[in-house]
């Protein structure tokens, strides 16, 4: 280790010891102090700042090793060394905590004190190292001032001399090790407090109860001031805790906390104690009330378990710190997803039928961040989180997602009533006042999975689908929803696997001249057999591949098929027959639809009007502009277009005037009834409107000879339906064409 590595290592430099540093009167006697460190920088710097130091009456003798192999030697023929300064890393990584474990576990010595240093943070012992080993103190050297090394030595050594001299209460030292190592396990500050006092109660024969207290603030929600609260108690009443002391209604109590913590020392009657408890910026007050006086070897004892108990103190609000970043929300300082699953796993075990848990999703919050600034989209966030609170103090209300709260509580206080009410009126957001419109999943207790996990899932299945309903913003969760959900998801699965196997087919339709009887061409219709040969219908299935988004590749492959099924119909001598396909709303967003169709026409060498794309009204209406512009440059290609269902749907002429296409077809819907008195006019107007149009009219769903006999008599020009031919496989449409050949 280089001792420029070191240049921070500022604690010989820096005297920060103010007036209170220790001095004592100097003995003949000595503490030996044993400095490991392959640095001997490390060593001479370590002596100079503690070379004026007097702890109990004696001076430092001090000792030497460079290694860990060194510092084991030297501790084994030494048996007056009472603390280790000890590097961590050393020849190897854990050189340090092989050394600890050497002193622990092999020489059995529980009485040196250790305190572990290193310039490497990256090499921290695991919590585990720190509890198993008994070890005093951890430091990296560039915090370690003359101050904090002098205080750590002192107390130390201290809690060397009060260990060995107080071994015939070998009894109380266990408790305290056992106690020590049970606090550490302990992550809040309440549990902590509770712990401690627990332990004292062991310690002290004439315990009748006691409370431990602290300021309130960053600890206890709400607690704004610098008030002293009772963090735990143990012989109040049970609503004493995270109050403050004054409402506890003991007088004694509140002046013997307060006067501790205003002079910053122990103060010991007959009848109560008040230990001070202080690590780095974390003070407290143990408050014990005594029924009778504590003795000097009781007194010993407890010093050295606070001793014990102040480094934990500080541990635990680091634990505190850490569980607020992990499960608190910074924004709305509202428990955060993470946290709120936990509550889910408390509702599903243990709450009441009456309970229930939903998700509120803000509607169209993006708007906000991007039209208003972020720092108005966070304002609003709060003022929300605000008022969901102010429902009823009993709710547990979580912000789960970016525009998304969770909330847990009675059932009739997350009634859909009161929900609405919640945002019926806007929200003030910094100079903003917002309306603000919600989604809102619900989810019973007796409707609930078990654990957090399934119940959060539950919720945002009844979200989803109250965003998806457009009349109705709340959805209670239902299992048929999850049923619905598993059904949709399994058949995405096996869409996907049998379409990269090859099992998707496309069927063709004729389509015939209504005057001629000649065939003229065929829609192109997707099917679906699955490996166990069951056929699904489209209807189901091209909703899913639409949800899914594998209508594009799906799309795609449809093209490619139907030009090469074009292809093979002109190599068999049948030259004048064209194939139609259906298109998706999907496939006109995607930037390269136009040019892809154009290439495949090109690719496959076919005659560019064969090939005829069809869409729907609803396709139309969804982005007018968007579907007319790409039309426009299919057509110019010479790719012949269709308008399908037209008159189900709800455009306007309007657009039918600027649409560049070459075909009407009649919906079958139209076509049922049109032999029925007065009830051929749609179908009829359809025709005529085409004719004065100038396009080719076609109706479909053609099934009986009267209903064909009425088409002809109103001069439409092409027909399909089971009447002439059912949609067939490539080969059986070949086999068709040569028959009416």
């Amino acid at each position: 280790m280089q001792a420029s590595e070191h240049s921070n290592d500022d604690f010989l430099f820096i005297d920060d010891s103010e007036d209170d540093q220790i001095v004592d009167e100097t003995s003949g006697e000595t503490w030996k102090v044993l400095i490991v460190d392959d640095d001997p920088e490390i060593h001479s710097v370590t002596q100079l700042a503690l070379s004026d130091l007097t702890v109990l009456g004696r001076r430092l003798e001090y000792l030497h090793a460079y290694s860990g192999e060194e510092a084991i030697a030297i501790i084994e023929q030494d048996q007056d060394i009472v603390l280790v300064l000890l590097d961590v890393v050393m020849e190897s990584d854990d050189a340090g905590l092989q050394v600890v474990k050497h002193i622990r576990e092999q020489l059995n010595r529980e009485d040196i004190r250790i305190v572990l240093r290193t310039g490497q943070p990256g090499y921290a012992p695991e919590e585990s190292v720190i509890k198993d080993y008994d070890i005093n103190d951890y430091k990296t050297k560039t915090e370690l001032t003359r101050r904090k090394l002098v205080t750590t030595v002192y107390a130390a050594i201290r809690s060397y001399q009060q260990i060995t001299t107080v071994s015939q209460g070998r009894a109380g030292l266990e408790k305290i090790i056992n106690s020590a190592s049970n606090l550490l396990e302990l992550h809040s500050i309440q549990e902590f407090g509770s712990g401690v006092l627990t332990q004292l109660k062991t310690l002290l024969n004439g315990y009748v109860r006691g409370a431990f207290c602290a300021r309130g603030h960053g600890i206890i929600d709400g607690a704004d001031d610098l008030g002293l609260y009772a963090l735990a108690q143990d012989g109040w009443q049970a609503n004493a805790i995270n109050e403050k002391v004054e409402q506890i209604g003991c007088v004694q109590l509140t002046e013997a906390v307060n006067a501790c913590f205003q002079h910053k020392e122990h103060l010991c009657t007959s009848d109560h104690i008040a230990f001070y408890l202080v690590r780095s910026a974390y003070r407290a007050v143990i408050y014990i009330e005594l029924e009778k006086p504590i003795t000097n070897l009781e007194m010993q004892l407890a010093e050295v378990f606070l001793s014990n108990v102040s480094i934990g103190y500080e541990n635990v609000h680091l634990f505190q710190k850490l569980r607020n970043a992990a499960y608190k929300d910074w924004l709305t300082e509202l428990p955060n997803r993470l946290q709120f699953l936990k509550t889910l796993d408390q509702f599903s075990a243990e709450q009441a039928d009456n309970t229930v848990a939903a998700l509120v999703d803000i509607n169209h919050f993006s708007d906000i961040n991007d039209g208003l600034g972020q720092d108005v989209g966070n304002q609003l966030l709060r003022a929300v989180a605000l008022r969901l609170l102010s429902i009823d103090k009993s709710l547990s209300v979580a912000r789960v997602g970016a525009d998304v709260f969770g909330i847990v509580g009675d059932e009739e206080m997350l009634s859909p009533d009161i929900l609405s009410e919640v945002f019926s009126q806007p929200f003030d957001a910094g100079e903003q006042t917002l309306p603000v419109n919600v989604c809102i999943g619900i989810c019973r207790k007796r409707d609930a999975g078990q654990g957090g996990v399934k119940v959060l899932n539950q919720i945002n299945i009844a979200l989803n689908l109250a965003k998806k309903n457009r009349d109705k913003n709340i959805q209670y969760y239902k299992q048929e929803m999850e049923d619905q959900t598993l059904w949709r998801l399994g058949m995405i699965r096996q869409l996907r696997t049998d379409f990269a196997e090859n099992r998707l087919a496309l069927w063709y339709q004729p389509q015939l001249d209504l005057e001629t009887g000649k065939v003229i061409g065929a829609e192109a219709l997707l099917r679906w057999r699955t490996s166990d040969g069951n056929f699904i219908s489209p209807a189901v299935f091209i909703p899913l591949a639409e949800y899914s988004g594998l209508i594009l590749d799906i799309g795609d492959w449809v093209v490619h098929q139907a030009c090469q099924h074009i292809k093979a119909v002109e190599a068999h001598g049948f030259n004048d027959v064209g194939i139609s396909i259906n298109v998706s709303i999907p496939q006109f967003r995607q930037d390269d639809f136009v040019s892809k169709v154009i290439a495949a026409t090109r690719s496959h060498d076919i005659e560019a009007a064969k090939l005829e794309l069809e869409i729907t009204e609803n396709i139309l209406m969804d982005d007018p502009q968007l579907i007319i512009d790409a039309l426009q440059k299919l057509k110019a290609e010479g790719i012949s277009i269709a308008l399908d269902d037209f008159g189900t749907g709800y455009s306007s002429l309007s657009y039918l005037q600027k649409l560049p296409i070459d075909r009407l077809k009649v919906d079958r819907s139209f076509i049922n009834d049109v032999t029925e008195d007065g009830n051929s006019l749609l179908a009829d107007t359809i025709i005529n409107l085409g004719k004065q149009l100038d396009l080719k009219v076609i109706a479909e769903g053609i099934e009986n000879l009267e209903q064909e006999a009425h088409l002809v008599a109103q001069g439409c020009d092409e027909v399909q339906g089971f009447y002439y031919a059912k949609p067939m496989p490539a080969d059986d449409f070949l086999a068709f064409l040569k028959e009416r050949s």
